[in-house]
């Protein structure tokens, strides 16, 4: 996974699960799951025969200005792996003007 460096050390984590200093941006995250046979690193650090599938999953979170703000992939032996992604959606509150 990788996180800037001036969020990295951030401690303190908003309600939304990302550092404070970026849970106040807009952030954007795009995933991609993909199915493959493994590559011969991925299979001997995964301890899985070079014939058996893997799940690739790339997340990559930018803010509003287009910075990356997180990336990670994981690959996951095919044989054994769930996935499940869940998003919560965000709602804008606006003030009612009287």
């Amino acid at each position: 996974m990788y996180v800037p460096r001036d969020l990295a050390p951030v401690a303190h984590f908003g309600s939304s699960g990302w550092p404070e200093s970026a849970a106040t941006r807009s952030i954007e995250v795009q995933e991609t799951v993909m199915a493959c046979l493994s590559t011969p690193e991925e299979a001997a650090t995964l301890r899985i025969s070079s014939a058996l599938p893997v799940l690739a999953i790339t997340s990559v979170a930018v803010d509003a200005t287009g910075r990356v703000v997180e990336a990670a992939l994981l690959v996951l032996p095919g044989n054994r792996a769930t996935a499940v992604f869940t998003t919560h959606p965000t709602t804008n509150e606006r003030g009612t003007e009287g």
